[in-house]
Order: C-alpha cells, then structure tokens, then sequence
C-alpha cells in the first residue's frame, strides 16, 4: 500500500511598491547611510589620531589617514603591559558584578512597584521619584560612604554608587506593566511564590529590557573615573579610566615642568596619547555591543511606545 504524503505548499506572496515609495525608500536609505557615515567619521579620526606623530598634529591637526605613522602613544599607554592588565581587570570585575546586581535590583524593585495588588506601591515609587528633583550632593554622598560604610580604598565603593538609577527604573516599570497579570495568577494557581513567579515568569519576558539596563549600566561602570578618584588609594584598585586619566595628567605635568625649567625632553604625544587612550577605552565595549544590539533597539523602542 503506497504511502501518500501531502506537503505545505507555501505560497509567495509579492509585494508590489509603487513609485512614490520606492522613492521614499531611497531616499530614506541614503539619509541612514550618511548619518551612520557622519556618525563613523570621528572613531576613524580617533583611531587615525593615536598612530600620527605629535610633531604632525601640532601643525597639520588630524587626519582621516595617517600622514606619518607613529606608535609612540601607543608605547607609552602600554610601557608597563602589567599596570594595563590589572586595570583591565579591575574594570571588568567593576562592570561585571555592578551590572548583575543593578539590573537585578532594578528588575526586582520595577517588578513590585508594577504590581496592582501591592499596597504601598505609590507611596515607594514616590521616594524613587523624588530623588530625580533632589539629591544629597558630593559632600553627603561622600562622607556617607566614608565615615558610615567605611568603603575608603575598597571596591564596593566604585559599585555601590552606580548601582542603581530611577530612569533605568521607569524603563524597567514599563516593561513589566506591559506583562498580563493573568500569568502572574496563573502562577498563584500553580503554587508558584513570589520569587518562583519572577525568575521562572516574568523575568524571562523581561530580556529587552535587562538588556537594556545592563548596557545602559555597564557603559556608566566602564567609563566612570570620578569615584576611583575620591575613593580609591591604592594603585593596583586603579579602573583603566582612571589609570589612563592619571597617565595623561603626569605626562603632561612632566612636559610643563621640564619646559620651565629650560630642560629639554622628547615631546611627551599628549595629543596622540588621548586618541590612543580612547582606542584601548572603548574597544571592550565595541566588542560586546554587537551581541546586545537587538535587544537595546527593541527595548528603547518598546519602553518608548509604553512610557
């Protein structure tokens, strides 16, 4: 007996585009083009600046191409390869374990302030709030982290201060108001708790916008030098920006000393040392931002249309 198999015939469908949009693609698609140009231009400057000779730049400025090749700034960021690798790692455990725990709290404290069926959830959101109009200030903030959780030269004072944000909060709040409250009662009927209902329920739905926060968090965490500056003593807690930040300032420093004192030096690459300095600063970033892309686009776009 012969077998019969029947298969889907899939049928295509073409859509036809009339003049008046094609026009309105192309057009559309050459505008996108130069902005990502437009945007595109200054990195390859930056990277173009950090390989061109000092002497070069002072008197012809920068260049899309390098006119005279030069690794001088290079050799000076990486002069003690060991320093750079220590600072690496400082920022990276700084990124790494501040974004976990901000999008985590953010995600936990956006979930109960979403939540109709909890009580007070207009009297707390009012505290987050009201901190978005008034803070303590430098002072406060300083000597509350100093003298109270006596975090002075410690790590958790570089991760406690970028931890948590209120508009990372809205952004978070809105995504979770979009989730049916059916799911979280179908999780009651289960027998689920709370934590069950967030980690197995609703934190899964929520990637968008995790993805979201933590890039958001992670670039506030890797570019952040200001509280090393306050907070940190030792030279092996250095993050790389402020490592790099204290490099330019001594070779500079160097340079203006040597100077007025009549003292003849080899011309510190101040303005190439910058450009380099942005080079090794960025690249981890560029590196991992590709692979949340997707998730950044349609988390904006999503918290957009809800906020």
């Amino acid at each position: 007996m012969a077998k019969t198999t029947t298969a889907p015939v899939a049928e295509k469908t073409k859509i036809k585009l009339s003049a008046s949009s094609l026009t309105f693609y192309f057009i559309a698609y050459i505008v996108v083009g130069l902005m990502a140009l437009i945007c595109l231009v200054p990195f390859i400057v930056i990277i173009s600046g950090s390989f061109t000779s000092e002497q070069y730049i002072n008197f012809h400025g920068f260049d899309i191409i390098p006119r005279e090749f030069s690794t001088a700034a290079y050799q000076l960021v990486f002069k003690t390869p060991a320093t750079i690798g220590r600072a690496y790692l400082v920022s990276i455990f700084i990124t790494v374990v501040g974004t976990f725990l901000g999008v985590l709290m953010t995600a936990l404290t956006a979930y109960v302030i979403a939540r109709k069926d909890f009580p007070y959830r207009n009297k707390v959101s009012f505290f987050f709030y009201f901190t978005t109009l008034f803070n303590g200030g430098m002072v406060c903030t300083y000597i509350f982290f100093i003298r109270y959780l006596h975090l002075k030269d410690s790590y958790w004072a570089l991760i406690l201060p970028g931890m948590f944000s209120v508009f990372h909060l809205l952004i978070m709040r809105s995504f979770v108001t979009g989730i049916p409250s059916a799911l979280i009662e179908s999780g009651k009927i289960d027998g689920a708790g709370e934590y069950k209902i967030f980690f197995s329920i609703i934190l899964p739905l929520l990637k968008p916008g995790l993805a979201t926060i933590a890039l958001f968090t992670a670039l506030g965490y890797w570019n952040n030098w200001y509280n090393a500056m306050l907070y940190i003593d030792s030279t092996e807690k250095y993050p790389l920006q402020y490592m790099l930040y204290n490099l330019l300032q001594k070779s500079e420093a160097m340079s203006r000393i040597a100077a007025q004192a009549g003292i003849y030096v080899e011309a510190v690459p101040s303005n190439s040392l910058k450009m380099a300095m942005a080079v090794v600063a960025t690249g981890p970033i560029l590196i991992v931002y590709p692979f949340v892309q997707k998730y950044f686009v349609q988390g904006i776009t999503v918290g957009s249309v809800k906020g």
